[in-house]
Formats: C-alpha cells, sequence, structure tokens
C-alpha cells in the first residue's frame, strides 16, 4: 500500500471525484479542495507529500498559486492538470517548478505514471538531502579555540574566491578538513569535490589517475577512463600530500594550472577543464625546492594563499567538544549508549601531547567507547602511554651554568623537540614557535642544528 498523501485542487466536483478515485485505488491517501484557499488549509495541515493543481480556478489562478507552494512549501511536489493546455503554459509552470504536466482527459496509465515517478523523484532529492547533510557532518570543522578561530576566518576570506590554497599541517590535524569547507563555502559547492592521496598512489598509476587514460595506453588499460582533473571540472580538486609527487607529474599538474588543459595518457587530444586545485602537504615544500624533488614554478602556482592547519597541541581548548563530537558520531553509527568522561580522564587527556593529532584522538574515543563497559570513562580506561607520557623535553641543568646558558639550553631543547615533532617542516616549526621563518634558521645555524642532533650536546 502506498503511504504517500495526494491532494487534488480542481473547481470542477467531477474531476476532482475521479482523480480521487483513481489514486485512493492505488493506495494513496486523498485529499481534496475546490480553491487556492481550501487548498493552502490542507497544506498548512500538513501531511501532503504531492499535489494535482488545476491551472484554470476561480479567485487564484493555478499558475499563481504554484509561485505560492513552491515558495511556501518546497518539498511537496506539484503535478499540473489543465483543460487548456498550451506550450506557454507548460513553460511557465515548469519554470515555477513543477515536475510535469497533464492534460485533460486525463488517462489513468498516464496520471498513475506521472505521480510514480514524481513521488520517485521526491525520494531520491530527500535521500540526497539526508546524505549530504551526513557528509557535511562527517566533515565538520569543530572548535573554538583562538587557533581554530584563526582557520575559521582565513576560509571564510579565501572560500568565495577562485584563489589556491596551499594548507600545511602535520598529519591528522584536519587538512581534508580545511580543504572541504573551503569548497561548501565556495561559488563551486554544487560541483564535485574530488580527492587524490598523491602519497597512496604508486608513482606509476598517479599520471592516469589524475589525467585519465586512452585504451590500450598501458598494460590493463583495457578502456579508456576519465582522470580526477575531468571529475572535478566545474569542481574542486584537492591535492592531498602533493609533495610526494613525482617531477614528470608535477610538469604536467603545471601546465593545467597555467594553461587549463592535458591530455589523457596515451591521447593526443587536448582537453580543457575549469577546475580549482587547493592541494595539502606536510612537507617543508621550500627544502623539497632545494634538495630537487619539488618544481619551484609549482609550488608559486599552488601556493597563492598559505593555510596551516594548527596541531591539536595548539587547540586544547577543543578537547571536550572534538571528544563529545566522536562520542556521539560513534554512538549514532554504532548504536552504542554514550559515555561521559570524568574530570580527571578529561584532565589526564588534556596534559597529553597528542602527537598524531585529531586522527590519534578520534581513534582513542573510539577504542574507549568499545573497551570501557561502563557508561563512565574515568583515567584507569585511558591508555597507558596516555596516563603516564614519556616527557618530551629533558633540560640539561649543570652546576655554574650562566641564566644565559640555561636559557640558551632550554630554548635549544625545545626548538630541536619541535622540529623533530614536525619532521623538520621550517614552515611549521616557525608556526609552532610563532616566530618567522629566517629567526629560525638563524637559531638552527646559532645553536649548530641539523636533522641529526639530540637533545644534548
Amino acid at each position: 500500500m502506498n503511504s504517500s498523501n495526494i491532494l487534488i485542487v480542481d473547481d470542477e466536483k467531477n474531476i476532482r471525484r475521479s482523480l480521487e478515485m483513481i489514486c485512493s485505488g492505488e493506495g494513496y491517501g486523498v485529499k481534496t479542495a475546490a480553491d487556492g484557499d481550501e487548498a493552502l488549509k490542507h497544506l498548512d495541515a500538513g501531511g501532503i507529500d504531492l499535489v494535482l493543481l488545476d491551472i484554470v480556478m476561480p479567485k487564484t489562478d493555478g499558475l499563481q498559486l504554484l509561485k505560492q507552494l513552491h515558495a511556501d512549501y518546497p518539498e511537496v511536489t506539484v503535478i499540473m492538470i489543465s483543460g487548456q493546455a498550451t506550450v506557454q503554459n507548460a513553460v511557465t509552470a515548469t519554470k515555477e517548478g513543477a515536475y510535469d504536466f497533464i492534460e485533460k482527459p486525463i488517462s489513468k496509465e498516464k496520471l498513475l505514471i506521472a505521480i510514480e515517478n514524481a513521488l520517485k523523484n521526491r525520494r531520491l532529492q530527500r535521500e540526497n538531502l539526508e546524505l549530504r547533510q551526513q557528509v557535511a557532518g562527517k566533515y565538520e570543522m569543530i572548535g573554538e579555540s583562538r587557533a581554530m578561530k584563526e582557520v575559521l576566518d582565513q576560509i571564510s576570506r579565501v572560500a568565495p574566491t577562485n584563489g589556491r590554497v596551499l594548507i600545511f599541517g602535520e598529519s591528522g590535524t584536519g587538512k581534508e578538513l580545511i580543504a572541504r569547507a573551503i569548497h561548501e563555502n565556495s561559488s563551486r559547492k554544487n560541483g564535485a569535490f574530488i580527492k587524490v592521496n598523491c602519497a597512496a598512489i604508486p608513482e606509476e598509476l598517479i599520471e592516469s589517475e589524475l589525467f585519465g587514460s586512452e585504451k590500450g595506453a598501458y598494460t590493463g588499460a583495457h578502456q579508456t577512463r576519465d582522470g580526477k582533473f575531468t571529475l572535478a571540472d566545474g569542481g574542486t580538486l584537492f591535492l592531498d600530500e602533493v609533495g610526494d609527487m613525482s617531477l614528470k607529474v608535477q610538469a604536467k599538474v603545471l601546465r593545467v594550472l597555467q594553461e587549463g588543459e592535458f591530455e589523457k595518457v596515451g591521447g593526443h587530444k587536448t582537453e580543457k577543464v575549469d577546475v580549482r586545485v587547493l592541494a595539502a602537504t606536510n612537507k617543508d615544500l621550500d627544502q623539497e625546492v632545494k634538495a630537487g624533488r619539488f618544481r619551484e614554478d609549482l609550488l608559486f602556482r599552488l601556493n597563492v594563499v598559505p593555510l596551516f592547519s594548527p596541531p591539536l597541541r595548539r587547540r586544547k581548548d577543543d578537547l571536550p567538544l572534538l571528544i563529545e563530537h566522536f562520542i556521539e558520531s560513534y554512538s549514532h553509527e554504532n548504536g552504542y549508549r554514550k559515555k561521559q568522561l570524568t574530570a580527571a580522564a578529561m584532565e589526564t587527556l588534556r596534559a597529553y601531547d597528542w602527537p598524531g593529532n585529531i586522527r590519534e584522538l578520534r581513534n582513542v574515543v573510539e577504542r574507549l567507547m568499545i573497551m570501557t563497559s561502563a557508561d563512565t570513562i574515568d583515567v584507569d580506561d585511558l591508555p597507558t602511554n596516555i596516563q603516564s607520557p614519556t616527557a618530551q623535553t629533558a633540560l640539561k641543568i649543570e652546576a655554574g651554568m650562566t641564566l644565559k646558558e640555561m636559557k640558551d639550553s632550554l630554548e635549544r631543547e625545545y626548538i630541536i623537540s619541535v622540529l623533530k615533532r614536525t619532521k623538520w617542516n621550517i614552515s611549521q616549526a616557525a608556526k609552532e614557535l610563532d616566530i618567522d621563518r629566517t629567526n629560525l634558521h638563524k637559531k638552527i645555524k646559532y645553536f649548530g642544528l641539523s636533522e641529526g642532533s639530540t637533545g644534548s650536546r
């Protein structure tokens, strides 16, 4: 039996009765109205899924009522019916939001097919909206800390533009979330958001993954396929871990950024695309350029607007919100009861430095949800490494040290710890230390540091 409810609006009683018999005979719930005022009362009461609306009626014309329905009840699908069908009426009805247009006398078969298709389309639209809301929730940016507010402010400034953004940050800090937020707040939000993890795709496949390939271009290429640039046409392409891209592919990416065109692997036809490129890396691309592993001209093209994704240790005020979000998500997805953390457990989590950032936090929360039998999570339930974290900086103080020597020692040890944590990414380390890159280079030279430096001299 059909569970959908249909409202029939027609000033002719016999037409209303005929349509009511057809629809109720198929199991639809049916209500009828002789004019626009009566129809609006039914719609105000709620529960209407589809309206069969006559065009020529007293008081309110059907096309005028359609316009009002589209504005005030956008979730309701409308099929227009008329005994005076014209091309102009059909075009106007379609422009005002009608799903279909049926001429009188009405064929039962045609009517039922139109109703079935309209309701199916309505269900698909609802499912699509729900999926978009779920995706938006999954990739929601959580946080009210100062570091997070700075990121959100930068996103709000750059998103409406077509400027390219290069997102720097450690692994697990949420660089993809930033890229998605830029896309969702841009004029391209209705286009595709296509992600490519340049570090996860073998070097021999990354070119065809990005640009597509012609049939027979390489062993296993049994058919012509489109690449990510084509799929992202009109939308956004996110190049994650762009620092791991080979020099050969970098050259082709540079051409797309400069000319907006490329050729498939094994092809000779030039294709044009309109794509906004966002990129992310956990590497110091300036150092990669000096080492000959990254093209300087490509870096200039990508790094129009640099944006830094802060590590979790710099936004610990967001921990309660993030933990609550992950608990809520896991409970909803897996049917678990929600759990709460004691104040002591929360303080212990705040004291931890989270080297794996938000990704590590999410994994810890999932583990606690699975392994903690009680509804309350206490300190003893936390992983051992979080309960008793090892000291990250061991300051060596010797007898007879001057105050300057002690300050230098502390500064040296802390700079070493930050450089190690950021894998010697100078941009990230300077950002965390809140100093200029030039100043950091001077301190590295002053303290005689190198990537092999240890915490003692």
